[in-house]
């Protein structure tokens, strides 16, 4: 048994502790370093942020027979997919697998501020009033599983392989957690790291009251497909301190509980977030 087989039979389990690890290393760090002051307590937040991830997890194991990493492998045996089609060294596969995934995950991102009826789904992960580590995870239960449906097309269609897709899954989660920490992260370092990777106070923008800002800074991983696609904001029109954050008529304590979550997409209007509104 090779070593990639080793790493992709423990999946699972690797998965959880990195995520355990990078979880509680931000949550530990941006209560020392914080950025903004909270609008809303932990104890009103991370109840139904912490719970909306373990429903997604459930419902993805329910309603998926396999995981994308478990679909990959299948891909690859049965010699599905345009990277399957290359006489290209693994190497240089599992490299255009992870740029291409990523690539869709932007443009899938972009989809779902664009069209107004995914932009109802996807809005709940707006709607949190403050921004931290849980606000990474906090998608609701429909538009995981669309997502995850995308994802399985994709892998399918690019034939990449598996353990590239394991890669690319662990530092999703990585960089979406970290990049939706309230940590504050010295100036000079910021502009440093935000040209490779996206940050806490590039994302934050994105999570900005103003529709025109929400509109902006699409990447979970690299901030170079919004550099490329013209959707680039530096900074908050209001600075970071001053921003509001979340959707306008979602700013209440009670739009925080979990029941209230997986009903928000069938209540109120969608203003004028939706790109092109």
């Amino acid at each position: 048994m090779t070593m990639s087989e080793i790493i992709l039979g423990q999946e699972p389990v690797i998965r959880l502790v990195l995520f355990a690890v990078i979880f509680l290393v931000l949550a530990a760090s941006e209560a020392v370093f914080p950025r903004r002051v909270r609008s809303l307590s932990r104890w009103r937040r991370w109840p139904g942020n912490i719970g909306i991830s373990a429903l997604n997890t459930v419902f993805i194991r329910l309603v998926f027979p396999a995981t994308a990493v478990a679909f990959a492998g299948l891909a690859e045996t049965r010699g599905w997919g345009l990277l399957q089609l290359m006489a290209l060294p693994e190497t240089a596969k599992i490299i255009l697998a992870i740029i291409i995934l990523d690539l869709i995950i932007y443009l899938q991102h972009v989809l779902f501020h664009a069209a107004p009826l995914l932009w109802r789904l996807h809005r709940m992960h707006h709607a949190d009033p403050d921004f931290d580590v849980t606000t990474g995870s906090r998608f609701h239960p429909v538009e995981i599983m669309l997502s995850m449906g995308i994802k399985l097309m994709v892998i399918a269609a690019l034939g990449a392989p598996a353990i590239a897709v394991l890669i690319f899954e662990i530092v999703l989660n990585g960089a979406s957690m970290f990049n939706h920490a309230n940590l504050k992260l010295p100036l000079r370092a910021d502009r440093m790291l935000r040209r490779f990777i996206v940050t806490p106070d590039m994302h934050r923008v994105h999570h900005s009251i103003i529709p025109s800002e929400t509109n902006s800074n699409f990447g979970f991983n690299v901030p170079w497909w919004d550099h490329l696609f013209g959707t680039y904001r530096s900074q908050p029109k209001l600075g970071h301190e001053a921003m509001t954050i979340g959707i306008g008529q979602f700013q209440s304590a009670r739009g925080q509980r979990l029941d209230q979550m997986l009903v928000q997409p069938f209540i109120g209007g969608n203003e004028n977030y939706p790109i092109g509104r």
